[in-house]
């Protein structure tokens, strides 16, 4: 790959160019807490927003959902999607998760990880607008995001990991605090019904080997030694990271339609 690519990639997909398939801020953990608060049936129509490489899309499958929709903005992920799960019921549209092009109340449960982190605030209500949309009434929705502590954290200090978190990721990350998070889906017709949170440790050794396998950590450990362009923007992220281990933290909230 071009330096100048590997520069400019945002890190969701640096790491996953290294082998990276949990690319979710509280790890796969988390991600199993919050499908099961959403507890998804064989009853349940189903959207995931944002589905990237499809690891939580693969989850959802084997619960045997009614249906499964994936909306994602990426026409490679889209690509990419559609081709992994070929065989299976899943339907993978490339459209915007603030206007997903779905019907009114088609959706039992909607879920979204790692994504309204990345938007500002304006653009987060958007998205939790159209989740509502598309919920049937009292449909539950669920996020897995990057969270701020505490909850009376300085704006100052907010707005400074917020834009030394930017320059490495490539992407402007907005992650709120729990109480934050709480009043935005409340401001947006939800009642947040349960919350739970994990360290943010997405680029430590024991979570990539908790993540991935001790194979999956040896072969994203081999990548990031033998390139030395990736090797340096991954010890950007972990220093921004490392920085800011005391603020930052991963969070799950399942939310029900009022």
């Amino acid at each position: 790959m071009k330096t100048d690519l590997i520069e400019k990639m945002s890190a969701h997909w640096l790491l996953a160019k290294i082998g990276k398939k949990v690319l979710r801020p509280g790890g796969i953990a988390l991600t199993h807490k919050m499908l099961s608060m959403l507890n998804i049936t064989i009853n349940d129509d189903v959207v995931e927003f944002a589905p990237g490489l499809g690891l939580t899309a693969e989850i959802t499958l084997k619960k045997r959902p009614k249906s499964y929709t994936g909306i994602d903005a990426d026409e490679n992920a889209i690509s990419y999607l559609n081709s992994k799960f070929e065989q299976s019921p899943a339907v993978f549209r490339l459209g915007n998760a603030a206007l997903s092009a779905l019907p009114e109340q088609f959706a039992d449960k909607v879920y979204g990880e790692a994504m309204l982190s990345m938007h500002a605030d304006h653009r987060k209500s958007e998205i939790i607008q159209e989740a509502s949309r598309i919920l049937v009434p009292q449909g539950f929705y669920a996020i897995h995001e990057l969270a701020l502590a505490p909850d009376n954290l300085d704006e100052n200090v907010k707005l400074q990991i917020q834009k030394e978190l930017a320059l490495p990721l490539k992407v402007n990350t907005r992650p709120l605090t729990v109480s934050e998070w709480t009043c935005l889906l409340e401001k947006e017709g939800f009642h947040v019904i349960k919350i739970e949170t994990a360290p943010m440790h997405l680029l430590k050794p024991q979570r990539i080997i908790s993540d991935e396998g001790f194979s999956g950590f040896l072969k994203i450990a081999g990548n990031i030694i033998t390139q030395p362009k990736i090797r340096s923007r991954i010890k950007q992220i972990r220093k921004a990271f490392k920085k800011y281990d005391d603020y930052l933290f991963a969070v799950a909230i399942l939310a029900q339609k009022k």
